[in-house]
């Protein structure tokens, strides 16, 4: 079946069984909590990361939250939350947050459908890889500030190093 097929498959559908049919396709832990929210963990190079997915009516907009566990050291919070902005200014999609209550970096992101538009499986796979491609890029320089107390241009010139080849 042809893309634009399947895609006309999915316009009378839910974001969120979009994001079901999809989790079931990649072999991803799901839980689903309701007719209007998703969870699921997806495994990284670096960490196992938690994604939440939720439909909100009243915007029309599926709400992505994609999370793992931070626990930064109190005296490096300044240049942290300095790291997570420069993060920011460097993507173009979604944006993080550090979550102090919880102990958690969040990077979020909302696919506004509005006028009874509908979603298909391609958007819902972008979403949610550029969810993981971004905290991947982006771990490595929180790690070095949040942790050893790197500044944060240095973390993330050593995050964001395009390698060559392999070792």
């Amino acid at each position: 079946m042809d893309t634009t097929n399947r895609e006309y498959e999915y316009l009378d559908q839910s974001p969120i069984d979009i994001v079901e049919d999809l989790a079931e396709l990649r072999r991803w832990d799901v839980d689903r909590l309701g007719d209007d929210q998703i969870a699921m963990a997806i495994e990284g190079a670096w960490r196992t990361y938690s994604l939440s997915l939720a439909w909100f009516d009243p915007d029309e907009t599926l709400r992505m939250v994609c999370t793992y566990d931070f626990s930064p050291s109190e005296e490096h919070l300044p240049e942290l939350y300095k790291t997570v902005e420069a993060a920011n200014d460097r993507i173009w999609i979604g944006g993080f947050n550090l979550w102090r209550e919880h102990d958690l970096i969040a990077y979020r992101y909302g696919l506004t459908l509005s006028g009874g538009a509908g979603s298909t499986m391609e958007q819902v796979d972008q979403m949610l890889r550029s969810a993981v491609e971004n905290c991947e890029r982006f771990y490595p320089a929180f790690s070095l500030v949040g942790h050893e107390g790197a500044t944060s241009e240095s973390a993330l010139a050593a995050a964001l190093l395009e390698s060559q080849g392999t070792a």
